[in-house]
């Protein structure tokens, strides 16, 4: 009979529940932001940020279009067996 008490005191509400993730996700957009990471499409780097600015200014994509050509490329890397050859561009080229 204790335990049954015991349980439904340590239960949190739906309320409870809800307000706890928020605060959860607060507290990491906060860390993610004093690491001067930048919301885009997931936290990344200011190095990233730049790259991707860099493409959108050359390019003239939209957001979305950025973010399809972006998978696609990798895909297609990933197809040919080309990432090895790919991340070693990044590299030499700083990016």
């Amino acid at each position: 009979m204790t335990d049954k008490i015991a349980k439904k005191r340590s239960e949190k509400s739906p309320s409870e529940k809800a307000k706890a993730n928020a605060d959860k996700q607060r507290r990491f957009r906060e860390r993610q932001k004093e690491a001067g990471k930048k919301l885009v499409r997931g936290y990344v780097t200011p190095e990233a940020k730049a790259c991707y600015d860099e493409i959108r200014e050359k390019t003239d994509w939209t957001d979305s279009e950025a973010m399809s050509n972006a998978m696609r490329l990798m895909y297609a890397a990933y197809k040919c067996g080309q990432i090895k050859l790919l991340n070693e561009w990044l590299r030499k080229n700083n990016r």
